[in-house]
């Protein structure tokens, strides 16, 4: 991992989650503890895209915050959603209890629905022209919504009980929209707020969303669980369609690499100042968690 970047997300997931910390102020009780429970230990992947597109369009980092935190938010409440038992049923995240095994199912529904409004009134919050505003949350909201990671999810949970395991189209269409659609916001966060063109990083995004879910599916199959934080096995034990599946295990490599590689050729129109997230790239099929 190359300092640039390490050093840059490091300091974008603290950025993010101690906005989010601020955001609940002194807010009590069993849910708001979930919530911030929710929120501690990720790497910070989204919310590094958004400071990082906002550096490459001149926007300033406290400028860049409140949606850095917004991402962060929302996919926090995907998780703690995914993790139930009407979903993926999973017992770890992060390498700690997930949040309905920590309190309840109940307590688990409402902090993932208030992490979900919660993104929404942080990017209501960005300091921005309002035509920009309205652009960040309108599309926040589809790239969420049943266009984008929830319709994914429905998909992946519909292709369980199927006839036929997905195909490799199939899978990919699930997750550009499940894992891609959330890098995809935070990737154009900095152009729409600057008001700067999107197609590069839209590019960038979309193959960096494919190459990170293409590297889930590989550390399902050769991570250990005290190092992924989270179960592995279960996509080969439920006989489920995945990258590996239909590639092989080196076939899949081949295509992160590949993704990676297109990844970074998208970002020939920022030069040398784009090095960051060509590291950012290298990082999702390299990483261990």
């Amino acid at each position: 991992m190359g300092v640039l970047f390490e050093q840059a997300l490091a300091e974008a997931a603290a950025r993010a989650e101690r906005r989010i910390v601020s955001a609940l102020g002194d807010a009590q009780g069993p849910v708001a503890d979930a919530m911030r429970y929710a929120v501690t230990g990720g790497k910070g992947l989204r919310s590094f895209l958004v400071f990082e597109s906002a550096r490459l369009h001149g926007v300033a980092a406290d400028d860049a915050a409140a949606p850095a935190a917004a991402i962060e938010a929302m996919h926090s409440y995907s998780l703690v959603h995914d993790d139930l038992p009407c979903m993926d049923d999973d017992d770890l995240r992060r390498g700690q209890p997930t949040v309905h095994r920590k309190w309840d199912e109940a307590t688990a529904v409402l902090a993932g629905d208030a992490l979900q409004t919660l993104a929404f009134q942080l990017v209501a919050e960005t300091p921005c022209p309002p035509e920009a505003a309205c652009a960040l949350i309108a599309s926040l909201a589809q790239a969420a919504g049943v266009r984008g990671m929830v319709g994914g999810q429905a998909m992946d949970i519909a292709a369980e009980t199927a006839a036929a395991p997905l195909s490799l189209a199939q899978i990919t269409a699930l997750q550009t929209g499940k894992t891609g659609a959330l890098f995809e916001w935070a990737a154009l966060a900095g152009p729409r707020m600057a008001g700067a063109q999107t197609r590069a990083l839209q590019a960038y995004a979309r193959d960096l969303g494919l190459a990170f879910q293409i590297a889930d599916d590989i550390l399902d199959i050769e991570g250990d669980a005290a190092t992924v934080g989270k179960a592995t096995g279960k996509d080969a034990n439920a006989g489920k369609a995945t990258f590996v599946s239909h590639l092989g295990l080196d076939g899949a490599k081949q295509r992160a690499r590949d993704l990676v590689q297109s990844a970074c050729d998208a970002l020939s129109v920022y030069g040398a100042e784009g090095e960051t997230l060509r590291q950012a790239a290298a990082f999702v099929i390299a990483r261990n968690s």
